[in-house]
């Protein structure tokens, strides 16, 4: 089901010349996983033939999920050959990493995802893998849509290993009604799950480790149960996780934009900042060379302007803005307010 449209070679301007930055668009990434449906494909009339979509892949520098880029001089190059060539140029000053430091995806969940955890930087290193924090932002739920984020109260390892046996795990979760706007904290340790009837926009560090404690006893495509990963879970699980994992749009969303629109911060980790904003007319943002800008649309449409060159995009479309290309203007079209999501480094 992943990719990949034909694509103009690559060319360098001339002898060790590299092209010039410019707004990035990214060939999606599909996943068919057992527990997704096809809202991506329907809500954001993407071009595919029927299937599952369980996972958008929108920006990955991973061997298997590689971005390539879909727009431009640039077009088929893919995102770690980018960031080997441009270096800070493309992921700004903040970011120490040899690869792109982020994954964002959409995650278009019609069944429950299975219940998981991640590392975190201190437990990656006893047990392995790659730490890894995340945060959703539900752009749609279903009525009665749950998420599942951190353990009840008082809750210690030896009752959950014999919740794991009696398959009652959930019923120790903290269940998290949600709903569209709502930014949802998953840090390395916090056991959780997506419930069904969410659609998801997910940053995360640059990591591909789950650690898989119940699957709600269901099987894969062959029948067979999917592996689980409970010794590993169990020493990355933070037990005296009860901190509030969901924070609801803010009032400055919800009110009427200025002339120019309104940013509104969502979130702050040491690993992304997320900033909302509803564009209501020509906005001026900077990346100050420290880091790249990744632009989801939300709602409406944009036109991005930067480093001469015009990239537009409408509504389930991802924009990464290199570093390099400092100021750049963002604007409306069609006449409508556009909401757009704003990723960068802290």
């Amino acid at each position: 089901m992943n990719r990949v449209p034909p694509f103009q070679k690559y060319a360098n301007m001339g002898m060790g010349m590299l092209l010039p930055l410019y707004p990035l668009i990214f060939v999606p990434v599909y996943k068919d996983y057992i527990w997704g449906g096809d809202r991506i494909i329907r809500r954001y009339h993407r071009p595919a033939p029927p299937g599952i979509y369980a996972e958008s892949w929108e920006v990955s520098d991973r061997p298997q999920e590689m971005s390539l880029v879909a727009n431009g001089s640039l077009a088929g190059r893919s995102l770690h050959d980018l960031v080997r060539d441009y270096g800070k140029e493309l992921v700004g000053t903040l970011s120490p990493a040899d690869r792109f430091p982020l994954l964002m995806k959409i995650l278009d969940a019609r069944d429950h995802l299975s219940i998981q955890v991640h590392p975190d930087d201190v437990s990656a290193k006893v047990v392995g893998g790659e730490p890894k924090t995340e945060m959703w932002y539900v752009l749609d739920a279903d009525p009665g849509a749950v998420v599942y984020a951190g353990v009840k109260h008082g809750l210690k390892a030896g009752k959950f290993r014999q919740a794991i046996q009696d398959g009652n795990v959930p019923d120790l979760l903290t269940s998290i009604p949600v709903f569209p706007g709502d930014v949802i904290n998953i840090p390395g340790g916090r056991i959780h799950s997506v419930g069904a009837g969410c659609l998801l926009l997910e940053v995360q560090q640059n990591s591909d480790t789950t650690f898989r404690v119940f699957d709600w006893n269901r099987t894969d495509y062959d029948g067979k149960p999917r592996e689980l990963h409970i010794d590993q879970a169990m020493q990355v699980i933070r037990w005296n996780d009860i901190e509030q994992a969901r924070r609801p749009a803010p009032a400055c969303l919800l009110t009427d934009a200025p002339a120019d629109g309104i940013v509104c911060e969502r979130f702050v980790s040491p690993y992304f900042l997320m900033n909302q904003m509803v564009v209501t007319g020509p906005r001026s943002c900077s990346t100050a060379g420290q880091s790249f800008h990744i632009l989801f649309i939300e709602a409406g449409a944009i036109k991005v302007k930067g480093n001469h060159a015009i990239v537009t995009a409408e509504a389930g479309m991802t924009l990464l803005v290199p570093a390099a290309v400092g100021v750049y203007e963002v604007r409306e079209q069609g006449g409508a307010p556009a909401r757009v999501v704003q990723i960068s480094l802290p």
